[in-house]
């Protein structure tokens, strides 16, 4: 057997008492009012059913608690008597749905007041009606509560309620043990539903935060790829700078001292510049970005992307609207990455369709646009993915708009705008 750190035996029965006067405790006095577990449903109607319920209930329990002691015992309790009995042991069955164990404890005070005013009046100080509405108490509160103010809950109900009314009302020793088992048994099964009902939502909210944590990742290595991409397309204008800058002086006779220093300053701020931006940008590059490296595509492949998309089983109709013009090397490059994901996202989830791409030179922006007409086949892959939040990402960066949603009568459109900007 381990030593405990001081050299002495751990006292397991010490801390099994501790245990025990803590849960009673909790039970009786410290547990807070309102259950710690989330159990109401969000739909407003079923709280409304499930509180009017138990509100039926325990009118039909109070009435059935007045009337079971006046006719059947011997001698039958003042009706006040009954009635107040009847109110204390009953009616708080409509305050279980919110609060298990204030109703318990109201509960169980008015169940130990009967077993003592009642006593020898019948087979057992309680109406059938009164019990009942105690056991259904018992379970809200193991639905409600942790399993140890569960177990004190049960722990008080055996001691403080059955063996009273054992010794001193009368109730024979078997039938107090049939009580306590049933008292056992709505806490154990109170625990299990609310045990796994807690389970449940715990599953739910980790599920939740792992989308989110998974969006974020998303959109964090969308821009990670973006800042790659434009430190490519801004490496290339910052070098054409500095060669100017740098020419500049050989290339016109007799230039000024001032507009040579001009020109020194202009190339030795490109060159600084440009190496600042590989330098924070290296970082961002993982060691298989090799293929990164390349020059960024355009829209001059969009073919390239048709012809795939087609080879995937896509029937891809491409339309240039307006007249082509020279833009942008960042609006290029996106404009190439939403055709690319969005045919890709077609493949993946609307596998058969028919897509139409078009590619719109308007006066103030460049206008790309996916649609397809839905699946023909059942999707290979049926979950949800994150291209819509890198699309987001780069249209965000352009200053554009971007909208993605479900088309009539059947399909899915991807519509976005970008900006030209300075050219």
């Amino acid at each position: 057997m381990s030593e405990h750190p001081t050299g002495r035996r751990p006292d397991r029965a010490g801390s099994l008492y501790a245990m025990s006067r803590r849960a009673l405790a909790d039970a009786a006095l410290r547990a807070p009012k309102e259950p710690p577990r989330r159990l109401t449903p969000d739909r407003r109607w079923v709280r409304w059913l499930g509180q009017s319920l138990l509100l039926a209930m325990a009118v039909g329990f109070v009435g059935g608690s007045i009337a079971i002691p006046l006719i059947l015992y011997a001698p039958p309790p003042r009706p006040v008597v009954a009635s107040l009995l009847a109110v204390s042991q009953a009616a708080p069955l409509a305050l279980a749905w919110r609060w298990p164990l204030v109703a318990w404890r109201i509960s169980a005070s008015g169940m130990l007041a009967g077993a003592l005013l009642l006593r020898e009046a019948y087979f057992w100080p309680w109406p059938v009606t009164s019990w009942l509405a105690f056991v259904v108490i018992c379970f809200f509160v193991a639905l409600g509560y942790e399993r140890s103010v569960a177990a004190g809950v049960g722990a008080l109900t055996a001691g403080g309620l059955l063996v009273p009314a054992v010794a001193v009302a009368g109730m024979p020793d078997w039938f107090g043990l049939i009580l306590a088992g049933i008292v056992v048994l709505a806490l154990s099964f109170g625990d299990a539903v609310g045990g796994r009902y807690a389970a449940e939502l715990s599953l739910a909210e980790q599920e939740a935060l792992r989308r989110q944590d998974l969006a974020r990742q998303a959109r964090l290595e969308e821009r990670a790829r973006i800042a790659r991409e434009l430190h490519d397309v801004v490496a290339h204008h910052m070098s054409v700078i500095a060669m100017q800058a740098e020419a500049a002086p050989y290339k016109i006779p007799d230039l000024p001292e001032a507009a040579k220093d001009t020109f020194a300053l202009v190339r030795d701020a490109a060159r600084e510049a440009l190496t600042e931006t590989r330098r924070v940008v290296g970082l961002l590059r993982a060691e298989d970005d090799d293929a990164e490296r390349r020059p960024q595509p355009g829209l001059e492949r969009l073919e390239d992307l048709v012809a795939g998309a087609r080879q995937a089983g896509l029937t891809v109709d491409a339309v240039i609207v307006g007249v082509p013009r020279p833009v942008a090397a960042g609006v290029d490059l996106s404009a190439y990455r939403i055709v690319q994901e969005s045919l890709s996202n077609a493949a993946r989830h609307a596998p058969g369709s028919h897509v139409r791409v078009e590619v719109a030179y308007r006066s103030d922006a460049l206008a790309v646009t996916v649609t397809d007409d839905g699946p023909r086949t059942a999707p290979a892959e049926p979950g949800g993915g994150h291209g819509l939040v890198g699309m987001r990402e780069r249209v965000a960066m352009l200053g554009g708009a971007l909208s993605a949603g479900p088309v009539e009568p059947a399909g899915w459109r991807v519509a976005a705008t970008l900006p030209y900007g300075n050219e």
